[in-house]
């Protein structure tokens, strides 16, 4: 898979979202679960406490899923 082409169809997700559809995205355009994304950015959050502003920066700049 071609990585710019990749960058450019990343979007949060409409459907398979807990909060705001990032984890969705990105495990909709990777070949990591959206589940496991989750649990990343909760061992972020409880270890270093950088994983909640990664998300919400990822919630900010990814553009939502076009329908």
């Amino acid at each position: 898979m071609d990585e710019q082409s990749w960058l450019r169809r990343l979007s949060r997700s409409t459907d398979d979202r807990v909060l705001g559809g990032v984890c969705g995205g990105l495990g909709r355009y990777t070949p990591i679960p959206s589940w496991l994304w989750r649990v990343l950015f909760s061992l972020l959050v409880l270890i270093f406490g950088t994983g909640l502003l990664l998300y919400i920066l990822l919630w900010i700049f990814m553009p939502k899923e076009r329908a």
